[in-house]
């Protein structure tokens, strides 16, 4: 998202003396991304970030596949996952390949004992339930139900709830997440037929800052390994900063749908890209105008991705008996469409209310245990009539 964006005090000059009010100076420090090529913001904070005091322990944290060369049709039955205290711990991947993780979250508690920092991949949050504050050492993002947080590598932060009833669908990505390169201009301006544009995102505000010595506690997630790092001063000491690599949030109740005469294919729908999959929302809307429209989905071969659906509100029209915080997958090799009697039921009707959120990968998506424990068994033969 190449959107500028500053808080907090900075020099005018980059790579120039940045005098503290009492004497000293501020450690200035570039958050960028593929190397010195790609989006970067400059830091400049009280202390040098770069004081470890000790390396408490490292564990793995790498998923555990049940099924690594799949071809069945799956449903997850995503709230029957068992809610717990801790952020981290409530996480479970589902689906994985060697591009993103897929997963679910239900933590009961804020995150505030610790700092998380994902030094592999982007996060994406999205938050079916709950409401709160992502807390980040480039400022803070209030979030609730429909938000999007898109978290790049190396972020150091916390998450406060005020909810205890709080469910996630997450996915870590290997490659950074950007709007769709067709909805911008050569200057990565958003167009007008933009299903959403800049005014929409939720930046960074409220920068804390701490000039704190002492142990801080900090999990970094490495080439699936969780390592406990001791830092000897705050993480949250930037003074400010400026640049293009941020937080941020979008509501998926700000995407605003295009619809067609017939019916649109899920292009239409994509709210972020990768290098490697493609993001969708699907929101309520006006179906399809021609008098002899099908509004439901025409079958559709997957020869090229896995399909993943997340099921947030409403009632999904091209299915059968879904509810919410159910997940399907819908794996390349095998056809898919709508269920049985729901193309008849769609002819006539005028609008849809659902609500999901839809993850498309280029390479195959291999199956957690955490995942197999919410399968319900049954689906891959729902379409035999």
């Amino acid at each position: 998202m190449p959107l500028y964006h500053k808080l907090g005090q900075f020099p005018q000059k980059r790579h120039v003396v940045f005098e503290k009010p009492n004497g000293g100076f501020y450690y200035e420090q570039l958050f960028g991304t593929e190397g010195f090529h790609g989006h970067s913001s400059l830091l400049y904070e009280i202390h040098r970030p770069t004081q470890v005091k000790e390396i408490i322990r490292s564990y793995s944290v790498e998923p555990k596949i049940a099924i690594g060369k799949n071809i069945k049709s799956l449903l997850l039955k995503g709230f029957e996952l068992k809610p717990e205290a801790d952020f981290l711990d409530s996480r479970k991947p589902m689906l994985v390949n060697g591009d993103c993780i897929i997963g679910l979250a239900a933590p009961q508690e804020s995150l505030r004992s610790y700092f998380y920092k994902n030094a592999d991949a982007d996060e994406m949050l999205f938050i079916h339930k709950g409401k709160g504050k992502l807390r980040t050492m480039m400022g803070n993002i209030p979030f609730e139900y429909g938000d999007y947080l898109i978290i790049p590598r190396g972020m150091i932060y916390q998450i406060d709830f005020e909810t205890t009833d709080n469910r996630l669908f997450y996915v870590e990505s290997f490659a950074p997440f950007y709007t769709p390169k067709r909805y911008k201009n050569a200057s990565g301006q958003h167009l007008e037929h933009s299903p959403f544009c800049e005014r929409d995102f939720k930046l960074p505000e409220e920068l804390e800052t701490y000039d704190e010595k002492g142990e801080f506690l900090i999990k970094i997630k490495k080439e699936g390994m969780m390592h406990e790092v001791v830092y000897a001063t705050h993480p949250f000491d930037v003074v400010g900063w400026d640049g293009y690599n941020f937080p941020y949030g979008f509501s998926i109740h700000n995407f605003e749908p295009i619809t067609g005469r017939v019916h649109q294919p899920p292009p239409v729908h994509q709210t972020f890209e990768t290098s490697t999959f493609v993001v969708c929302s699907f929101c309520p809307r006006l179906y399809d105008y021609h008098p002899k429209a099908i509004p439901a989905p025409y079958n559709h071969s997957n020869i090229d991705s896995d399909e993943v659906l997340y099921y947030v509100d409403g009632d999904f029209m091209s299915r059968n008996n879904i509810e919410q915080g159910h997940i399907t997958l819908h794996p390349k090799g095998i056809p898919h469409g709508p269920a049985p009697g729901a193309m008849e039921r769609s002819i006539g009707q005028t609008e849809t209310l659902e609500l999901a959120v839809m993850v498309d990968t280029f390479r195959p998506l291999m199956v957690t245990e955490d995942a197999m424990r919410l399968d319900d068994g049954q689906y891959y033969k729902s379409w035999v009539e």
